[in-house]
């Protein structure tokens, strides 16, 4: 299938957005739209992988905002970091349930902890690396700023974690 016959499908639901009165932005309401986003992109051909690298770094983010809004100390923040993540990503790994095997061999019979084969959901892990990359994204800014004495671009925060989004997300697209 190619792109504009992809695209052919969404096209119906355009009008749709013109008979919504209003909306109230709530982590259900967020969650439903990143399920849509995540059917068209891989509706588009995006792969899961890469989905779910931006779905876990908007699900952490949010939940980091969230608690930087709250003033909350490292710990809470992180859990709060944590609970948005769950509660947004693990509904949406039935939405894409395609898996790949790793097989552990350390040691022990086939079928004991350290010599089975797992499957690892291909949606889940690509939304735990873009959660990881949102976690390093200030710390690497900021020693950014600490390479340049104390000089910071606009935004450089910003910046980083997408450019870390973006690179993660086009190589799983091309590579993975």
């Amino acid at each position: 299938m190619n792109a504009k016959i992809k695209l052919g499908y969404l096209i119906p639901l355009i009008p749709t957005i013109f008979l919504i009165p209003r909306v109230e932005a709530h982590c259900p309401l967020c969650t439903v739209g990143i399920a849509a986003a995540a059917g068209g992109a891989a509706i588009l051909g995006v792969k899961a992988q890469v989905i779910g690298l931006f779905v876990g770094a908007l699900a952490s983010s949010m939940g980091f905002w969230i608690a930087n809004m709250k003033r909350f100390g490292v710990l809470p923040k992180f859990a709060l970091a944590a609970t948005s993540f769950l509660i947004t990503v693990l509904p949406l790994t039935y939405v894409l349930p395609r898996s790949f095997p790793i097989y552990i061999y350390f040691a022990g019979d086939y079928g004991s902890l350290l010599n089975r084969t797992y499957l690892v959901n291909y949606f889940l892990s690509g939304s735990l690396v873009g959660a990881a990359m949102v976690v390093i994204g200030p710390w690497v800014s900021e020693k950014v700023v600490e390479f340049r004495n104390g000089k910071k671009v606009r935004f450089q925060g910003v910046i980083v974690t997408m450019s870390f989004l973006l690179v993660a997300g086009l190589l799983l697209q091309n590579w993975v």
